[in-house]
């Protein structure tokens, strides 16, 4: 658990600095491709640009798919590091895996924002989304130029680390062996499919992973004390 903190840290730490180092903000051509993302003014792009955004869009979602139930069982809250990893990614969504103590236990209610996230219909649109996007990538965008504008935006050379960041990271955390055993997922084998496909495991994940189950507080506190007291009490 410490190795992975540490290595959580490396990461975190390293790309907060190349972040600052390359300082997209301060390109001239930033803020003109961010407007054109922002507005989908997609046919002025190469569409690998805008899929790779959007994909930034679906990672929080199956972070979060995970996250809200395992804050929970947490001492602070998931809103503020999953809005956050909505704009900057991995530089949010890093010190919630960092700071989050490994549990395998959900207690509560399951709210209706808990139940969106829960169920699987939630992960089959997130499928379905990403696989057109990538579909549109690969038949409209020009992966050349892509490349070109990888090595030369630093905008596009970010967000495109940052994808792959939110890819390495997904294993390397304790959140998703949590989710799995918080719904009795015992396989070691699902662990290492989800694990090594990028993107696609999580997915496919959340597309077939059980319910929680719902479990009042007050039930756990009644089976703590059934289980302390005296035999014949």
């Amino acid at each position: 658990m410490v190795i992975r903190k540490i290595i959580l840290w490396v990461i975190w730490l390293g790309f907060v600095a190349y972040t600052l180092c390359l300082a997209p903000l301060d390109q001239t051509d930033t803020w003109p491709l961010g407007w054109k993302l922002l507005t989908l003014q997609w046919n002025k792009l190469n569409a690998f640009i805008p899929v790779i955004f959007s994909l930034m869009g679906v990672w929080p979602m199956i972070y979060g798919a995970m996250m809200f139930a395992d804050g929970r069982m947490q001492n602070f809250r998931v809103w503020p590091y999953f809005l956050g990893s909505n704009f900057t990614g991995v530089i949010c969504l890093l010190p919630y895996l960092i700071f989050r103590k490994s549990n395998q236990e959900f207690y509560g209610r399951i709210d209706k924002w808990l139940r969106f996230f829960d169920q699987r219909s939630t992960g089959i649109v997130l499928l379905i989304g990403t696989i057109a996007l990538l579909v549109y990538a690969f038949t409209t965008g020009d992966w050349q130029d892509y490349v070109r504008q990888f090595q030369t935006k630093h905008f596009v050379h970010l967000i495109s680390i940052d994808f792959c960041l939110m890819c390495l990271i997904f294993p390397i955390t304790s959140l998703f062996q949590d989710d799995m055993a918080r719904r009795g997922i015992k396989d070691t084998r699902i662990f290492w499919v989800v694990a090594l496909l990028p993107l696609f495991g999580p997915l496919f994940y959340l597309c077939l992973r059980p319910p929680l189950m719902e479990t009042l507080e007050e039930s756990k506190d009644t089976e703590i004390k059934n289980k302390l007291a005296p035999s014949g009490v």
